[in-house]
């Protein structure tokens, strides 16, 4: 006698859809806290290694360490969830970023910026977490839902994101008043709690895990076990695949763009005489734009389709590098630009990041998502490498020059190749 699958008794599509649901707010829940722990070390990372070094210059390696750091657990975190499914891989990601808070508290506390910059290595599996967590929200969603159910969970990220800036001030008093940490340890320490608690989320609530049961569904096995093969499956997906390759290239660039000016402009700020309390704001904006429309993105990006969804993507993070390129000491211009940046960021990544998901078949899925995951975040940490380079040694204003001419190639290279495609589509 046959026996029936796993997840026959939840298999009916009004039950999957109630259990959809329960995923998206497990991973919302996920977000905002995880979202607080990245934030409030993002706040104050390029600061504190500018303080510890001397050198504008280093300050541009914290970016680069968080940012590499979220490259380097991108495949490991696919990798768990290709395997044991959605859960164990962001469980990975925020066990990481735990561990990456504890060493920075401790490298602060001794004054030691080459630890500290190692330490943010591991506080980017928050980062990474927070962007696995994205493709969760679509192993279960409908057809013509996955933007919508993607933006869900990247929205949620507004709330933490947005408080995170805003409480590294009162986390550094707490933490010097209360705990005996060295001024600016404090902030670290509280977004290690807020990593354990979206550890905890994740591990209790995100059951049923949405991509092994999307497989029970469908009758796919998981992609293999070794870290060869799922980059292997990713690389030959995306060598077949044009659509992938081109989602890829818009989210690389989306991210690079966004991360190369937002990383320096916390040492601008500073330089320019702001107080932490300005940053604080500065960064939140940023954040609010990144994240406080993607609902609307997602629901623009399935009506109107993700390719003219990336198109506004790069007007948007063409204007604000040339807003940030002309600021000069204008505190408002720079949240301007800031928030443009953060808005066009998003077009990128809720577009993109669908058009990666519904191009892909679901056993290659977590191993292709992995590989957008990885490179995106290595052309992010290359650019902050860049961008702290050309600060250091030129301007931010130059710095918005650079990045406006890569926005621009990569808007008009999307240009051509929809054109291609349309004429080479059947009349």
């Amino acid at each position: 006698m046959t026996s029936a699958p796993p997840n026959a008794e939840i298999s009916p599509p009004g039950r999957i859809r109630g259990i959809q649901r329960r995923i998206l707010v497990v991973l919302s829940a996920a977000q905002i806290v995880g979202g607080v722990g990245v934030a409030v070390g993002l706040a104050l990372s390029s600061v504190v290694v500018d303080d510890l070094s001397g050198s504008t210059v280093i300050s541009g390696f914290a970016g680069t360490a968080t940012v590499l750091g979220a490259a380097l657990l991108a495949l490991p975190t696919a990798k768990a969830a290709g395997r044991s499914g959605r859960r164990a891989g962001l469980a990975l990601a925020y066990l990481a970023a735990l561990l990456g808070c504890v060493i920075s508290v401790a490298a602060i506390s001794i004054g030691n910026w080459p630890l500290l910059l190692a330490g943010l290595v591991l506080v980017g599996g928050g980062s990474a977490g927070n962007l696995a967590a994205r493709y969760s929200a679509t192993d279960l969603s409908p057809p013509g839902h996955a933007a919508r159910h993607l933006s869900l969970v990247v929205w949620a990220a507004t709330f933490g994101s947005v408080a995170g800036p805003n409480l590294a001030e009162p986390a550094d008093r707490i933490g010097m008043e209360s705990l005996g940490l060295v001024e600016k340890a404090g902030p670290f320490a509280f977004a290690a709690l807020a990593f354990a608690v979206a550890l905890v989320i994740i591990l209790a609530g995100l059951r049923p895990d949405p991509l092994r049961l999307a497989r029970e569904l469908d009758g796919t096995q998981s992609a293999g076990r070794g870290g060869k093969r799922t980059v292997r499956t990713a690389w030959r997906t995306l060598r077949t695949t044009p659509m992938v390759r081109n989602a890829l290239v818009m989210i690389a660039v989306s991210h690079t763009a966004m991360v190369s000016i937002m990383s320096m402009t916390p040492v601008k700020l500073h330089h320019d005489g702001s107080s932490l309390d300005v940053i604080g704001i500065v960064i939140s904006l940023h954040i609010a734009g990144m994240y406080m429309m993607s609902p609307v993105v997602g629901w623009l990006a399935d009506k109107a389709g993700r390719v003219p969804v990336l198109m506004l993507g790069m007007g948007l993070l063409l204007a604000s590098a040339a807003l940030a390129g002309t600021a000069g000491h204008r505190v408002w211009q720079v949240t301007l630009a800031l928030f443009l940046l953060g808005l066009g960021w998003s077009c990128g990544l809720v577009a993109g990041s669908a058009l990666v998901s519904e191009s892909v078949a679901l056993e290659a899925r977590p191993a292709v998502q992995g590989l957008s995951d990885l490179l995106m975040n290595v052309c992010g940490a290359t650019g902050t490498i860049i961008a702290g380079a050309i600060v250091g040694g030129l301007s931010y204003g130059v710095l918005g020059l650079v990045v406006g001419v890569m926005v621009t190639a990569a808007g008009l290279w999307l240009v051509v190749v929809r054109r291609r495609a349309e004429d080479a589509a059947p009349a």
